[in-house]
Order: structure tokens, then C-alpha cells, then sequence
């Protein structure tokens, strides 16, 4: 497998070109100021052919899993405020003086 050094920049610039060598074999290692960073290397192949199911037996789901909830629960449900954590909540904007 051959490898190739590129540019933060030419990576960004020529992906698509990249990620098509990279998927008949070669191996391309991006750099950052000159420090190799990461590489981009071709998927393996699937060994096996993916066949659904597998859980039978090991999983249930209750009969009435989507029956209504009860009322005290809906209750709960609509009277809780949920205030948003602290770090996602946004800054309240104050007017500038002029």
C-alpha cells in the first residue's frame, strides 16, 4: 500500500480525489503545519453478508407498550417546566447606550 502526504489544505481542497484513491488502496496521511494528523485509508469489506434478525428470543415488547400513559403520569408530563441547562441557555441581550 502506497502512502501519500498532503496539506490540511489540499485535503480540503481535493477530497473527493482523495477519498477515490484512497479507496482503491492507497493510503493518504493529512498534515497540519507539517505534522501528519490522520489518515485516510480504504473501508474493509464486509466479510459477511448482513442477515436481519438475530434477537428472537432475547427481546420483547409488551403488548400495550403504546397505550396511552396513565393520567397522573400525563400530568406530570404537562405541569414540569424544563428550563434549559445553564450552558445552552442564551445570554439575554441588553441594549447598548449610545
Amino acid at each position: 500500500m502506497s502512502s501519500a502526504l498532503k496539506s490540511l489544505y489540499e485535503a480540503k481542497t481535493h477530497l473527493s480525489e482523495l477519498v477515490d484513491r484512497a479507496a482503491t488502496g492507497e493510503e493518504i496521511i493529512i498534515a497540519k503545519n507539517g505534522v501528519p494528523m490522520a489518515r485516510l485509508v480504504p473501508l474493509s469489506k464486509r466479510t459477511q453478508k448482513r442477515r436481519p434478525g438475530g434477537w428472537e428470543g432475547k427481546v420483547w415488547v409488551a403488548d400495550d407498550f403504546d397505550a396511552p400513559l396513565p393520567a397522573h403520569l400525563t400530568r406530570l408530563f404537562e405541569e414540569s417546566a424544563v428550563e434549559p441547562s445553564s450552558r445552552h441557555a442564551r445570554r439575554p441581550v441588553v441594549a447598548r447606550r449610545r
